[in-house]
């Protein structure tokens, strides 16, 4: 049962994949895109897709969604990030040998290296257990980023060898990979359940 309506942020990236796996859920009335802070208002979740980071930090401050986004994550709007949405909510990067990383919102204590994993002919796939979840769990990682340090605060609900791919703080979601072009909806299905956006 459906009692809210998730949100994807819809500046760039995979924004498609991601209505998509949550319409499959939710249902399509109950996802909208969020490109305004009037669309923002109106959604109960927000799912932050891949993309390019330093282009997504910037289309937030365009858009004018970057203080609305952090005033809703202070008052406990879960969020589900994935790869470049992950290092848009990291408390800190490890600055590129280029120096031109993203403004970060701060909010998610991990800190993160961009584009870790190598470069798109290193993308690969695998397979996660993950807490609460089980196994067997598809992820795909397509020029990810490095949770090098997680904060107190924070869970590790999957690895991949030793390093965190997966971890949440509270109502915060942070994952180094792409679940939305697997075909497996679990991990959105369990961060909906959790938020509280769908009920069993």
């Amino acid at each position: 049962m459906t009692s809210g309506t998730v949100g994807v942020l819809a500046l760039q990236g995979d924004v498609p994949e991601h209505t998509e796996v949550a319409a499959s859920i939710v249902g399509p009335d109950h996802v909208r895109p969020v490109r305004t802070p009037k669309d923002l208002a109106a959604v109960d979740a927000v799912l932050l897709p891949g993309g390019e980071s330093t282009t997504l930090s910037r289309l937030l401050d365009h858009a004018a969604l970057r203080e609305p986004l952090l005033e809703r994550t202070r008052h406990g709007l879960p969020i589900m990030a994935t790869c470049a949405g992950l290092i848009l909510l990291a408390r800190e990067l490890e600055p590129s040998p280029h120096g031109r990383d993203p403004q970060t919102l701060g909010v998610l204590d991990v800190k993160v290296r961009r584009n870790d994993y190598g470069r798109q002919v290193d993308s690969f796939e695998t397979k996660l257990e993950v807490e609460g979840l089980g196994k067997d769990v598809p992820a795909a990682f397509i020029r990810a980023p490095r949770i090098l340090s997680v904060g107190p605060g924070v869970r590790v609900l999957a690895r991949v060898r030793e390093d965190p791919v997966l971890v949440r703080e509270g109502h915060l979601w942070g994952l180094t990979f792409h679940p939305e072009v697997t075909g497996d909806p679990r991990l959105h299905r369990y961060f909906l359940t959790e938020s509280g956006v769908l009920r069993p």
